[in-house]
């Protein structure tokens, strides 16, 4: 692996363990599912299946937008909160990567052991 490659994982290390954080959260996780359908939605609108408060539902949308997963709109006197798949896309590039380096080690530990 070239040496800028490494640098460039190693200083994307924290947001990517800010998603993961912030997707390790069951009400946040299930928030992202309900705001992957495209449509922006107020925090009205996600408290009325939830049995949690709107402060609650706040506080939670708060730290995924920190993190970059979901943005907000001004739609009058309310926000809309829309789901933003870049963040996502970018954790799935960097667990492929893994996957890959965890494939060359086994590949590697075979051919070691079947020599």
């Amino acid at each position: 692996m070239s040496r800028k490659r490494r640098s460039t994982i190693a200083a994307n290390r924290q947001p990517r363990a800010s998603v993961f954080a912030a997707l390790g959260d069951r009400t946040r996780l299930s928030l992202v599912a309900r705001l992957c359908g495209g449509q922006p939605y107020s925090i009205s609108q996600l408290t009325r299946r939830s049995k949690l408060t709107r402060q609650a539902i706040t506080k939670h949308l708060r730290v995924l937008e920190r993190v970059g997963i979901v943005h907000s709109v001004r739609a009058g006197r309310e926000s809309r909160f829309q789901f933003d798949p870049q963040p996502m896309q970018e954790m799935k590039d960097f667990l492929d990567f893994v996957s890959q380096q965890w494939d060359q080690a086994l590949s590697r530990l075979k051919s070691f052991v079947e020599d």
